[in-house]
């Protein structure tokens, strides 16, 4: 990679959320970044709802790269479009984490983009041999069938009503099509994360055992991906989620819609439409090779290159 000799600000989200993280690790692992945007030659918004936050006439002299997760077309109303045309006048090159999203941010504007997925921090995300042990250490016998959710599925104004996004209610029903599969094993479902209400109340009614983590450490959940027997990703609409790549790295088996970055991370067989989940096989070792190619520091070179790029243009 060619030699890096600018200083990249990233701004943040400052609600614990993915982008955070993300924030974090990337500052730890790079020398060429700097908390202050005055010191800054590069403007990295990945966190493309708080932009308003950002100094105006300091974005107008940066290059400024842009970070779009992902578009829910039902959520695409005149506000959105106000925003998006307001933040794009400061925006050279958007990065977007899989090809969906960038088909759909071409009919918003003509501006550059590269699609990169997010990275995967293979320290903190590996697979655990001892499962026996590990499952024991959280109340999981031989006999339970672990199905892993991590993902939000609750919108925040009532934390109530389901986000439909994130399909809780096709998870929902995933479970019961699993339940028929599944005749001599006990159903488990193990959730993690905030804003999980809706799939909650949900297992209640069906009287389906589950285990909740609200707030996990890094290391709890890399034992948590590493107890499960199936993790299901049954979205209407991802920009990741990060749960592919997680998955993939740890050895977890994972079946997904045809969402985000699922066709770049598994294989044709894990992936599902509505009607055809119970035939969707998962395909551990077909994950891991992909995901080979996003852990840390690999992953992180993409994106310098980008930022390269960005530099000199």
């Amino acid at each position: 990679m060619e030699e890096i000799n600018f200083k990249l600000y990233i701004n943040k989200a400052g609600e614990s959320w993915i982008t955070d993280r993300l924030r974090a690790e990337f500052y730890k692992e790079n020398n060429n970044t700097t908390k202050r945007i005055s010191n800054a030659d590069i403007v990295w918004i990945i966190s493309p709802w708080t932009w308003d936050k950002l100094n105006k006439k300091k974005l107008e002299n940066l290059k400024t790269l842009c970070t779009i997760h992902h578009i829910d077309e039902a959520k695409v109303d005149s506000a959105y479009l106000d925003d998006f045309k307001a933040r794009d006048k400061y925006v050279d090159i958007y990065h977007v984490p899989s090809k969906k999203t960038e088909a759909l941010l071409n009919n918003l504007t003509n501006k550059p983009k590269i699609q990169i997925p997010f990275w995967v921090d293979s320290q903190k995300f590996y697979e655990i041999k001892d499962k026996e042990t590990l499952r024991s250490k959280f109340g999981f016998s031989a006999n339970d069938y672990v199905v892993g959710s991590f993902q939000r599925d609750t919108e925040g104004i009532d934390l109530i009503s389901p986000k439909l996004s994130k399909g809780p209610d096709l998870f929902i029903q995933n479970l019961n099509k699993l339940k028929n599969q599944i005749e001599n094993k006990n159903l488990k479902v193990l959730i993690a994360g905030y804003r999980r209400q809706y799939i909650i109340n949900e297992l209640k009614k069906l009287k389906i055992d589950y285990k909740y983590f609200e707030k996990p450490s890094l290391k709890i959940l890399n034992e948590l991906y590493n107890c499960l027997d199936l993790y299901i990703v049954a979205s209407r609409v991802e920009g990741g989620p990060m749960a592919i790549m997680e998955c993939a790295i740890v050895k977890t088996p994972i079946v997904s819609t045809d969402v985000g970055i699922s066709t770049e991370v598994l294989h044709p067989s894990s992936i599902y439409e509505i009607e055809t989940f119970e035939s969707a096989k998962p395909n551990i070792n077909f994950a891991y090779e992909r995901a080979k190619n996003f852990v840390i520091k690999d992953g992180m070179n993409k994106f310098n290159e980008m930022m390269v790029k960005l530099y000199e243009s």
